[in-house]
């Protein structure tokens, strides 16, 4: 694959698709268009997940736990790809994906090698925080672009960012701000917290504490509950007793296993809401969710995976949106132009949200709203109206610079 030739293509053809584009594919069966893709040159993407990942099991899928994947995001890769074929032929390319699926770290990293020395130069990674964080700095300095489509850490956007990172799945900071938001906007500002066993769990834990804090929510206490229905363990897995005796406007539950979170809307002490893992639960994206052409793209996913749509199909389609715009607007297969581009300021992603969306500066993180949604409806849109952020209202979502632990631009004086 040439990725460093600059594109050409005959400027009648590329009128006569543009014109397809226009009046609709179905009219436009034109032997020029057929005669052109077998001169357009290949642009690949990468993708590369975990073989047995138990994100992906049966069970776990066949739950369809709020916020979790209910299947593997290159799903959403493949809409965007299929959606970039007229695109591409308008730009003289054909683009495509280059699919992993490995099991163990060393074979992640001998894919990344691969595809770079096929001369694939953006790859999105559905893999853990830390296996992220190995991957990005293995390959550092490289003509490589890595697309973190799965990991949450807040770590990833700070102390371990990364130059060659970029961050289409929204952080738990921006999740948790979203949702403290929302708590504010209804004057529920006392909250309880219940914390679950796993690591992962305090530290989805501590995020929302920042975020408590940052919008003037009250903390009324921290419990820890266990997984399972031991009996012996009553006071620590069942949701009425681990709600009882304390004041509270609503309940936040961290438990990134969602097994505890699952069951605990309607079942705690009070008529209080259930936020955070389960009830309303913060997300990139939700099947529900119509507004701003956001039915079309769900129903595409749907003929596509045969499901819904969730937050990590969407991260996944919106970073080969993102390269797929990068070529069409710098007309150009340059790596050193497409990542300026896509890191830059004129990059205008649309990702059916109602926003224009580009990638922070100091960080690598995607500005983007977050969708607060229960069961089958969304209930709001954050950033939530009045909350006011001086440079980006999307800033008032996450990290801004003056907090960030990430140094990627000089003019960054967070810490």
């Amino acid at each position: 694959m040439a990725h460093g030739e600059t594109l050409s293509i005959n400027a009648v053809l590329r009128r006569a698709v543009l014109l397809c584009l226009w009046v609709g594919a179905a009219l436009c069966l034109l032997p020029s268009v057929a005669v052109a893709q077998q001169d357009l040159k290949t642009f690949d993407l990468g993708y590369i997940g975990w073989n047995d990942d138990p994100r992906y099991s049966e069970a776990r899928i066949e739950r369809e736990y709020q916020g979790e994947p209910w299947g593997r995001p290159i799903d959403g890769a493949r809409v965007a790809i299929d959606e970039a074929r007229f695109p591409g032929i308008a730009a003289g390319v054909q683009f495509g994906l280059d699919e992993a699926l490995v099991s163990n770290t060393r074979e992640v990293l001998e894919n990344v090698r691969r595809m770079r020395d096929a001369g694939t130069r953006f790859i999105l990674l559905d893999l853990p925080a830390g296996t992220v964080s190995r991957v990005a700095a293995e390959f550092a300095g490289d003509d490589l672009t890595l697309f973190n489509v799965a990991a949450h850490d807040d770590r990833l956007r700070g102390a371990h960012c990364q130059a060659n990172l970029l961050h289409t799945i929204p952080s738990d900071a921006m999740r948790n701000d979203a949702l403290a938001q929302y708590l504010v906007s209804r004057q529920w500002k006392n909250v309880l917290l219940l914390v679950g066993p796993e690591a992962a769990d305090k530290v989805l834990a501590k995020s929302f504490a920042r975020s408590a804090k940052r919008f003037g929510l009250n903390i009324t206490g921290t419990r820890e509950f266990v997984l399972g229905n031991n009996p012996r363990e009553r006071d620590k897995n069942n949701p009425k007793l681990l709600t009882s005796g304390i004041d509270y406007d609503a309940v936040y539950i961290a438990d990134t296993q969602s097994e505890f979170a699952r069951n605990a809307n309607f079942a705690i002490q009070k008529p209080r809401p259930v936020v955070g893992s389960g009830g309303l639960v913060p997300q990139a994206w939700h099947w529900a969710w119509v507004r701003h052409g956001a039915r079309q793209l769900n129903n595409r996913l749907e003929k596509k995976a045969d499901r819904h749509m969730t937050a990590y199909d969407w991260a996944a389609w919106v970073a080969v949106k993102a390269v797929v715009e990068a070529v069409q607007r710098t007309d150009s297969t340059d790596y050193a132009q497409l990542a300026a581009y896509v890191r830059g300021d004129d990059i205008n992603l649309d990702g059916f949200k109602g926003y224009r969306m580009g990638f922070r500066d100091w960080d690598g993180q995607l500005r983007q709203p977050i969708l607060l949604g229960s069961g089958n409806w969304v209930v709001a849109r954050a950033p939530l109206e009045g909350f006011l952020h001086p440079d980006n209202y999307l800033d008032t979502l996450g990290f801004d610079p003056r907090e960030s632990a990430c140094k990627l631009t000089t003019g960054n004086e967070g810490s």
